[in-house]
């Protein structure tokens, strides 16, 4: 069958909240969506709890990814070893809160399994390489799955790219989160991996990665440190459908879809 798999980029605040909720089950219907992954680390400004969570889920969500900020608010660490639908990157340390990988029932039988990792250039590099991290679980078992997909929460566009060519082949998807800014490469490499750098955002339109453009300013000017809010007004929601032909194990189809109110 074509395997129709939406991706969301990371929600900033209630204002990505409430676009999700207002948008995301028209877009499913529009483009006969049958699984969505939401990267959902930046439902509380930083990090998120969990009634955002079961709010991501009852909007249409069939799993959250994490990142960076999934520690931000330490009441999801329950929330993540009691909820299979939550990942956190599988390449934090051994022992942490949640998992990082999960196998999720998709239509026909399918088993589709979701890769949660992040980058290590300039956000912590005392991660374990996501690199080796998703050789471990694509031997273990991601062998168990008819489809795979990968969300790569990281800062540096070289790292992604070089995830997305390492995992051709291997997985039917890798899209980066994190940098909030959408990007225009939608791809499918030699061996049949779909690929986007970034996703973007899903949260307020007129500012700086969902936060208010003066604060941001603020800081380049070397301004006194102020808590970053996010902006008010309009919303937006970044995203990218991927189609994959789950006969044959690739992507045939790789477009972004965007919703600005």
């Amino acid at each position: 069958m074509l395997l129709r798999v939406l991706a969301i980029g990371d929600v900033v605040s209630d204002t990505g909240l409430d676009c999700l909720r207002r948008h995301l089950r028209g877009l499913q219907k529009e483009h006969g969506v049958h699984f969505t992954v939401v990267n959902g680390e930046n439902a509380a400004g930083l990090g998120l709890l969990p009634h955002h969570a079961e709010e991501m889920l009852d909007a249409g969500a069939d799993v959250i990814t994490l990142g960076n900020h999934t520690w931000s608010k330490r009441k999801i660490c329950d929330y993540l070893d009691s909820s299979p639908t939550i990942l956190r990157p599988a390449n934090y340390a051994p022992g942490l809160p949640g998992r990082g990988f999960g196998v999720y029932d998709g239509p026909e039988g399918l088993r589709i399994g979701v890769l949660n990792l992040m980058g290590r250039f300039q956000l912590d590099s005392n991660l374990s390489s996501p690199f080796r991290a998703a050789d471990r679980i694509l031997a273990g078992p991601g062998q168990d799955c008819d489809v795979l997909l990968v969300d790569f929460h990281a800062e540096a566009t070289s790292e992604k790219g070089a995830m997305g060519w390492y995992l051709d082949g291997r997985v039917q998807a890798v899209w980066g989160t994190h940098t909030h800014v959408p990007t225009a490469d939608t791809q499918i490499f030699p061996q049949g991996t779909g690929f986007l750098t970034d996703l973007g955002m899903t949260g307020p339109d007129r500012s700086v990665l969902g936060i208010r453009p003066e604060h941001s300013i603020n800081r380049f000017l070397g301004g006194l440190p102020t808590r970053y809010a996010p902006a008010p007004g309009a919303a937006k929601l970044n995203g990218a459908l991927f189609t994959i032909d789950t006969q044959r194990r690739v992507c045939v189809d790789v477009v972004r879809c965007d919703i600005r109110e």
